[in-house]
């Protein structure tokens, strides 16, 4: 303390002198400043929780955008007109092919096919006279007892009974349809929907339908793909655009719900279009799903994943290591000598709670995954295992 007040009250004039005082000054502060350094270096490193990144085989997919489309559906319009007898099904009912579902005033079509009934056996008794009345003609003929003329009328006759007999078949034949369109049948098995009219309305060839149906199982899923998801497609699996649908090793193709569970069904493609559509560069394609728990929809928006033919060996680590910031994705590894490293690198899909590592990082090192926000590149840390290790 005698030397420091000795060296701060000494001003010297001497230039020399000047600089060793300064010298001095600088020294006795030396003495001071180490020992708060000192202090400071004794607080111990802060405590961080890591995980080791770890390698799995993945399976890679290519995700897609689909819509759900029943095998069969149409709208089930009145194909006469007439008055509903009857209504044999309920709103959102199931049918099976052929169950009966409308009757439309069948009395009145049964009417009309006894008139054509009768016409035909009218039709058919002028041909008996007609051929009768030309067979004497032609005798009459024969012995100069008529003229010529007589017997092409006689001619023209048969041939104009003939023309109403088959005008009357007709007429029947189409009496008949008419009659069996008063009983609409379910085209296919499958389930209806809401029943737009209700028995007493006058349905017709003009009116709404009287009601959609909609087969449910099995389930067409159709969706595209660009050129380039294309190619690689065919090329991992050594087919062309015609074979793919057919060949044994057509890819497996798995649909996430709009809930975002997985339908558990492996489907497959059974649907390759012949070109590429100009304005989109896209190439659309269908899979088919048994659909067995009718957990897929006509119209329905799905995610299609397209499996990759072999699975690959990738690096993963925990999403809780990841960070982000304007140059992109990070992570903090711990080193052998505890220190702090910031690494960024490139990630690919998400796997359960783990991301894949594309670049920048390799299996066994670790990854700060618990107190990021304590740490920062360069320091010491005190690295702990992570209770669960991911990997395990």
């Amino acid at each position: 303390m005698i030397l420091a007040s000795t060296l701060f009250s000494f001003r010297p004039n001497d230039p020399i002198a000047k600089s060793v005082w300064y010298a001095a000054a600088l020294a006795l502060c030396g003495l001071v400043v180490p020992a708060a350094a000192q202090d400071k270096s004794d607080a111990p490193p802060p405590k961080v929780s890591i995980a080791a990144a770890y390698t799995q085989e993945i399976t890679d997919e290519a995700t897609f955008i689909g819509r759900a489309e029943a095998l069969n559906k149409a709208d089930i319009v009145a194909r006469v007109s007439g008055f509903l007898d009857s209504q044999n099904v309920e709103d959102g009912a199931m049918v099976n092919e052929g169950d009966l579902m409308f009757t439309i005033e069948p009395d009145l079509y049964q009417a009309t096919l006894d008139a054509r009934n009768a016409d035909l056996d009218r039709a058919e008794a002028n041909l008996e006279l007609a051929k009768v009345d030309l067979a004497r003609k032609e005798e009459l003929y024969k012995r100069d007892a008529t003229p010529e003329s007589e017997r092409d009328i006689a001619r023209a006759n048969e041939l104009v009974a003939i023309a109403e007999v088959k005008a009357a078949k007709a007429a029947i034949q189409q009496a008949e349809l008419d009659l069996s369109y008063t009983k609409v049948h379910a085209p296919f098995t499958g389930r209806i929907g809401r029943v737009a009219i209700s028995v007493g309305d006058v349905v017709g060839p003009n009116n709404p339908p009287l009601v959609n149906i909609v087969s449910e199982a099995p389930v067409y899923v159709n969706f595209s793909l660009n050129e380039k998801q294309f190619t690689s497609v065919l090329e991992q699996y050594g087919e062309n655009a015609s074979s793919l649908a057919e060949s044994p090793k057509s890819p497996n193709v798995h649909v996430t719900l709009p809930n975002g569970s997985d339908l558990g069904e492996t489907g497959s493609i059974v649907f390759v279009d012949n070109r590429i559509d100009p304005l989109t560069g896209t190439i659309a394609m269908r899979a088919e799903f048994t659909n067995a728990d009718r957990l897929i929809l006509d119209g329905q928006f799905l995610s299609v994943h397209i499996e990759a033919l072999e699975p690959t060996l990738q690096v993963l680590i925990p999403q809780a290591a990841l960070s982000r910031d304007q140059r992109g994705d990070f992570v903090l590894v711990v080193n052998d000598k505890q220190m702090v490293e910031q690494r960024y690198i490139t990630t690919g899909d998400n796997v359960g709670t783990a991301v894949i590592v594309l670049d920048g990082l390799r299996e066994g090192e670790s990854v700060i995954v618990e107190g990021l926000q304590r740490v920062r590149p360069g320091v010491a840390v005190d690295a702990v295992t992570a209770s669960e290790q991911p990997g395990e």
